[in-house]
């Protein structure tokens, strides 16, 4: 797999086999409102309405802290996606219990009974994996994801994370996931990218999108807060992920209020289509 900047929008591109927008952080402090996943919920059921979305990915901490003033004002916003959710939990839902998450993840999609789960789409299978604790992994939740990674071969897998391991991302090399077993599930060759947010970074102000090995790491951006490099400007932005035709993935940046991407933000990589078939 190789990886690219630039370029046209997948919308330009081969036929679309699978197109999914994911959604990063919020928790918003001090109050609890949610004006950029508000805006991110519009703009992506503008593009459904307009092109295609398939489906829409959280990679965690809506609810600062877990409390049930952050769950229940994030509700009705995300219940407004036109599009089916699917979220996995964050260091922020873990102040809480996992059963509350539960609870509320299954009001915003009936199908979440789990924090992890898995769902294959065709040309790629999705794992969901939630931490076990904190942002992190023990020992049997890296036995889970190795094992549904592993079984979904020759497929591509795309892991959705809160979290990447640490050290991925130099701008805060020593947040992430610490467990050293983390390293035999990145090394799984049907293993295409790890999704993941947490780090709530500034898509101008770093490298979000880059490959180590044959894997390729996404960030999301918080919806809410900037916290990398500093605190002075927060855009808010989401992304849409397109797997092509042609085995081409294409993944776009969306600022909240545009429904064109941004061409400085795309990035693109590629599959052996024998993979997707």
């Amino acid at each position: 797999m190789t990886a690219a900047w630039g370029g046209a929008s997948a919308a330009d591109t081969d036929a679309v086999l699978l197109r999914f927008a994911v959604l990063g952080d919020a928790e918003p402090k001090p109050e609890p409102r949610f004006p950029g996943v508000e805006a991110a919920v519009r703009d992506v059921n503008s593009i459904a309405a307009r092109g295609r979305i398939d489906f829409v990915v959280g990679v965690g901490d809506l609810a600062h802290k877990g409390t049930i003033v952050q769950y229940e004002n994030v509700t009705p916003v995300l219940k407004g996606l036109s599009r089916p959710f699917y979220p996995i939990m964050g260091n922020e839902e873990h102040n809480s219990t996992v059963a509350r998450f539960i609870d509320y993840a299954g009001r915003w999609n009936a199908e979440i009974s789990g924090p992890s789960y898995v769902r294959d789409h065709g040309p790629v299978v999705m794992v969901h994996a939630s931490p076990d604790f904190s942002r992190d992994f023990d020992d049997d939740g890296i036995d889970w994801i190795l094992a549904q990674v592993k079984r979904a071969a020759p497929k591509p897998v795309f892991l959705v994370v809160h979290a990447a391991q640490a050290g991925v991302y130099p701008e805060n090399a020593e947040k992430g996931v610490h467990n050293p077993r983390f390293a035999e599930v990145v090394a799984q060759p049907n293993l295409a990218a790890v999704i993941s947010g947490d780090l709530h970074m500034d898509m101008d102000r770093v490298v979000h999108s880059r490959q180590i090995g044959h894997v390729h790491y996404l960030h999301i951006p918080a919806l809410e807060r900037t916290k990398i490099p500093d605190e002075t400007r927060h855009t808010p932005m989401f992304r849409v992920v397109s797997i092509m035709d042609g085995g081409e993935v294409q993944v776009d940046t969306y600022q909240t209020g545009s429904l064109e991407p941004l061409e400085h933000h795309a990035y693109s990589f590629g599959f052996d289509r024998s993979s997707i078939d």
